[in-house]
């Protein structure tokens, strides 16, 4: 399910592709309102599963990150994004990836991690371990 899940430039949220067409993508947004929508060509559409996090050592996807918040909290952060300080923000990521790249990792990008993951967690998106992994346990 996870590998489905795309985000769109310059549109909010998190949408799940159904399906592809010829100049075109059939995408769903991932909510409550389940409302579906054409994507053009034109638009910039990233898999979340092409999205890494840089480390001092190595890049570590997306998916890792969120299965490291799951394994955490089990459930929707207890950060409020409105309401807490940059600092705060910053200090929770340090506790799921303490050897993050200061440098190249920004309090914009942890905050719309924070954004995809309480989206994903409140729509039942959990499945955050890739199938190659689940057959291995």
């Amino acid at each position: 399910m996870f590998e489905r899940i795309l985000t769109i430039s310059g549109k909010p949220g998190l949408y799940r592709l159904l399906s592809s067409g010829r100049n075109m993508l059939i995408v769903e947004v991932v909510d409550e309102t389940k409302k579906r929508m054409p994507i053009h060509n034109t638009d910039k559409v990233v898999m979340l599963d092409d999205i890494a996090i840089y480390t001092d050592t190595e890049e570590v996807p997306l998916r890792d990150v969120f299965a490291k918040m799951y394994e955490k909290e089990n459930g929707v952060l207890p950060i409020d994004l409105k309401m807490a300080t940059p600092e705060e923000l910053v200090e929770y990521f340090e506790g799921i990836m303490p050897d993050y790249d200061r440098e190249r990792v920004y309090l914009t990008h942890i905050k719309k991690m924070y954004a995809w993951y309480n989206i994903l967690v409140a729509n039942g998106v959990v499945d955050f371990v890739e199938e190659e992994q689940q057959v291995e346990e």
